[in-house]
Formats: C-alpha cells, structure tokens, sequence
C-alpha cells in the first residue's frame, strides 16, 4: 500500500511531463530542479563545502552559479528520464545527440572482450542507454534497484526502451563479466562513494575518496578495454558526447596497482566533470570523514 501511494503522485508527475512538447519539459525540468535548491538547504550546503574543497579557484560567486547550474541541469535529467522512451530512431540521434569519437569504442569492442564505458553522473547520464544501441552497439548498464518496486518497473522500462539491458547491482561482477563476455558495452559510474570491501581511497579532486576496485580488477584481470565518455548537456537542449581512446589498464592485482589504477580511473573522471562542472552531483557527500583520517 505504501509503494502504490508514493507511486500516485509519481506517475501524475510522469504523465503530465510526457504530454508536454520536449522543449517545454526540460524548461519545466529547470524550473523544478531551481526550486530543488530552496527546499534543499542540507543538499546545498554540502554542495558549497565540496566545491570550496574540490575547487579553490573558484569564487563565491562561481560557487554560487555552479550550484544553481547543477540544480537546473538536475531537474532537466529528471525530466529527460521520465520521456526516455519517447527518443527514438535515427532521425532523433541526429537531432539530438552529436557523437564523436565512434570509432575509439568499435576499436575497443575489436578485441572481442567487451568494453567498459566509464562515465559519472554528469549531464544527462541515461541518454547511453537510448544512443548506444540506436548506433548498433549492445549495452548494458548497471543499476541499484530502487527501494519502491513499482517506481523501480517504470525505470526499467525507460531504460530498456531501445534496446539496453539493465544489470541489478545485486549481482555485481557476474552479471557485468557475462555481459562483458558477450562483448557488450558495459556504461559503469565510478564517481559514488563506496566504501567498505571492494573499495580504495583513491585521490578525486585532491582528496582521498572510497572508490569501487570493480572497473579496475576486471579490467586488470581480463585486459578489457576501458573508454571514457560523458554526455554533456547543451544550451539549446541537445547533448554532446565524444568516447576517448580505449586504455588497458597494465599491472598486476596488486594492491599498490589497485591503487594506482583505480587513481588514474578517478583522474579521467575528475577530468570530466571539469569540463562543465555545473553539471556534476555536487550534492552527493563523495568524500567522508573516515577518508581523510
């Protein structure tokens, strides 16, 4: 009864985005994610604290607009994921999307071990899931099941809509490896505090933060290409993605190369998000206490 009463209120706001022409949505997105700020005072304060730490060049008034270009661009993608299935064929890739650098993932995928695609929660994150296989690469992605089953089903069928598949966290390596072995492109978000086993203090943006060993261990282990992409969100509401040259991570298991891995995963990422770091999950608390003892 609980899941069906939150999930009212969901699908209402759900229905009334789809049934708005695109441009409308995404100004209604941005609308919504500024109000997110006011309502938020928790959320922005750790926002500030992350930025002062994480950029020191910045002035507050940088700060200031970073933070306000990270809510809007937040209610934008919430937007966007609620009419995922509404992007379709190649008519809207091309007037959407502009992608560069194809050819790094299909030299990548010729080694016939898969491709891990490394990526953060930066701009519109999800799109992945509609343009990759639109262009003719099999894709899977890897996501936490949400807590509300019913909010979790209509997700799953935004992120599926064109053809992706979706690996429950909940199997970890298993899941991923045998996508991988069937040489998919794997998208995987490093940027998330994890902490625990599994995990390393790696430096991001100058300070140690828990980072997930997964990408690095496998990648290590079975020499599976790794390619870097992010895709921006544009002024006139398009995005733009372009997938680096493929790296193979070099080493043993070390714990040391685990180490120095995993660091220079983070360092692709953090290169990332500097590019438009009004658009990075500044509010996420990416570094903890126990980190920096």
């Amino acid at each position: 009864m609980r899941n069906r009463l939150e999930y009212i209120p969901f699908i209402l706001m759900a229905s009334f985005v789809r049934l708005l022409p695109r441009t409308a949505a995404l100004t209604f997105g941005g609308w919504l994610g500024r109000l997110g700020r006011f309502v938020q005072a928790r959320r922005v304060r750790i926002a500030e604290e992350n930025l002062r730490r994480a950029c020191p060049e910045f002035s507050a008034d940088q700060i200031d607009a970073t933070i306000d270009a990270m809510f809007r661009c937040l209610g934008k993608s919430f937007v966007d994921m609620l009419r995922l299935d509404l992007y379709r064929g190649q008519r809207d890739l091309d007037r959407y999307f502009t992608i560069s650098g194809r050819e790094n993932l299909t030299a990548a995928l010729q080694h016939e071990r898969g491709c891990i695609i490394l990526t953060g929660h930066v701009g519109f994150w999800e799109a992945g899931t509609f343009f990759l296989p639109q262009m003719g690469y099999p894709t899977g992605g890897v996501a936490k099941p949400m807590r509300n089953p019913l909010v979790d089903g209509y997700f799953q069928r935004m992120r599926t809509a064109a053809g992706s598949t979706i690996i429950s966290s909940r199997k970890g390596a298993r899941g991923i490896l045998k996508a991988l072995q069937s040489n998919m492109c794997v998208c995987l978000l490093l940027d998330q505090h994890i902490a625990g086993k599994g995990s390393v203090a790696a430096p991001f943006f100058g300070r140690p933060a828990h980072t997930t060993t997964i990408i690095t261990q496998m990648a290590t282990r079975y020499q599976i290409p790794i390619v870097a992409a992010f895709v921006y969100r544009q002024p006139d509401q398009t995005y733009r993605c372009h997938f680096q040259p493929p790296i193979l991570l070099e080493g043993d298991l070390s714990d040391q190369n685990i180490l120095d891995n995993t660091t220079l995963l983070n360092r692709i990422t953090e290169d990332g998000i500097r590019q438009e770091p009004g658009q990075w999950f500044w509010l996420h608390r990416r570094w903890r206490p126990c980190c920096e003892q």
